[in-house]
């Protein structure tokens, strides 16, 4: 069994509250919560972090997502279930999830920008990186997410 490596938030308190304090400012500003959810999975699914994918498909289903959209995430651009927007956003978050010392396109970029607003592009950019950072800090030390 999988054992935590450390509790982040016993490790460096004033470090985790800054995270959760950026965490808390992209919850309220403004983008749809469906679309950071969708987001937030997505990149946990990319990732690799059991402990966010448990909490973000949680939260989405609480707010009222489908199993069907939620079991499809993974598949999106094969799948009619989402609109353009979560679309641009879901491709958006793909790009900036694996960089991997590649830039991002042009056409991905004005994708994304055909659907956000500038301040939205700022706002759903700043989420892709919260949660990203979120995905690092648990799967680094290995955060065990609640099994019930």
């Amino acid at each position: 069994m999988m054992k935590a490596h450390l509790n982040p938030f016993q490790a460096a308190p004033k470090a985790m509250q800054a995270m959760l304090a950026l965490s808390d400012h992209v919850q309220t500003c403004g983008l749809d919560h469906t679309i950071l959810e969708l987001v937030k999975t997505r990149a946990s699914q990319i990732n690799g972090c059991a402990y966010c994918l448990h909490m973000h498909t949680k939260d989405a289903r609480a707010m009222g997502e489908t199993e069907m959209r939620l079991y499809l995430l993974s598949a999106w651009r094969e799948s009619p279930l989402y609109n353009e927007r979560e679309r641009a956003a879901l491709a958006w978050t793909e790009a900036l999830t694996t960089l991997d010392g590649k830039s991002v396109s042009e056409s991905e970029y004005r994708a994304m920008a055909a659907q956000f607003t500038p301040e939205e592009q700022v706002q759903l950019t700043l989420a892709i990186t919260v949660i990203n950072s979120w995905n690092r800090i648990n799967v680094g030390f290995h955060t065990i997410h609640p099994v019930k």
